[in-house]
């Protein structure tokens, strides 16, 4: 059999190299990106919105792997013990990242040693909703009537130590008022439940509110990031309500096993920031009243870093503790 000239043989390899992703790349692993937390939440939902495009991207599939417990412990802890080839991921976000470490005495992780950050996705302002048939049209009604009757009114959560928790708290703390705090397994049941009227009111990540907002059935009354969110542009900021200075909003972004790859990291990085640039995620992150956040694994970082000693100081304010 004849040997092939050297111009077919660069044209074979030509073809090789200009051939999609998806197509060199059969065989590849799937990457499992865990959300530790239920669906519907968020997590959830930000992790859906870039899951499509990064699996385009590296030619793998990427499945969304719920792992729901322990204010997100539970599937940070997978995660952490999970071989460190780039192929498991973890949506981690403020609670899971930041605020855990203070309320949970005995972690399987740390946030800080137990992985490498991989890219800043979004961030999230929350929103302070009541049911839409409630009495209370403002947080300065909602300040009074808490004051008026200290532990009547009701908070829900996803559950001890969630954004939700720890961002209550914080308004508690600066309002000098007394809320009962009841947690729920996953942000999706403890909205369900202020609709319902089980609860008075919760003060979650908009992507959870925003569709029940626009359709009725609850009243938003503030926002927590700085300015006011662009879905939303009736709703004052807490700031704005008479709270100078407050700002809690949450955050997301990805994180890998520690010891993965610094190239496959670097990878990663890159096509989740594209994938953030693209106008169809930006346009779905838009309309969930988030804010994508590209940046190097290094920002992140310096985000989870200083986001730590912070909520300690809320947590122990407040005294958060575990379920």
């Amino acid at each position: 059999m004849p040997h092939p000239s050297d111009s077919t043989r660069r044209a074979l390899l030509a073809a090789l190299l200009c051939a999609p992703i998806a197509t060199r790349a059969q065989g590849a692993k799937t990457i499992r990106l865990i959300v530790p937390f239920t669906p519907g939440g968020s997590t959830d939902i930000l992790a859906r919105a870039i899951a499509p495009k990064l699996a385009a991207a590296l030619g793998q599939n990427v499945v969304i792997d719920n792992k729901p417990g322990a204010g997100g412990s539970l599937g940070a802890g997978e995660a952490a013990k999970a071989v460190a080839d780039g192929n498991t991921l973890l949506m981690g976000h403020i609670g899971t990242l930041a605020v855990n470490p203070s309320i949970y005495p005995k972690l399987p992780y740390d946030p800080l040693t137990s992985f490498v950050p991989v890219a800043y996705v979004a961030r999230v302002p929350n929103v302070l909703v009541v049911n839409a048939s409630s009495p209370i049209r403002s947080l300065k009604e909602l300040i009074e009537a808490a004051r008026a009757q200290p532990g009547k009114l009701t908070y829900s959560s996803g559950g001890n130590g969630s954004a939700a928790h720890i961002t209550f708290e914080a308004l508690k703390l600066r309002a000098k008022v007394f809320v009962v705090h009841v947690p729920y397994r996953g942000t999706a049941p403890s909205v369900t439940d202020v609709i319902a009227g089980q609860v008075d009111c919760t003060f979650t990540g908009s992507p959870a509110v925003l569709p029940h907002v626009r359709s009725g059935r609850l009243r938003a009354l503030a926002v927590s990031s700085a300015q006011r969110l662009a879905a939303l542009p009736d709703v004052p900021t807490v700031a704005e309500s008479g709270y100078p200075g407050f700002e809690t909003d949450q955050w997301y972004g990805v994180v890998a096993p520690a010891g993965t790859p610094a190239a496959t990291v670097s990878r990663l990085n890159a096509e989740i920031n594209k994938a953030l640039a693209l106008p169809e995620v930006m346009q779905q992150l838009a309309t969930e009243g988030a804010a994508p956040m590209p940046g190097t694994p290094q920002a992140f970082g310096e985000l989870i870093r200083r986001e730590i000693p912070r909520w300690a100081e809320v947590a122990r304010a407040g005294n958060v503790r575990p379920d």
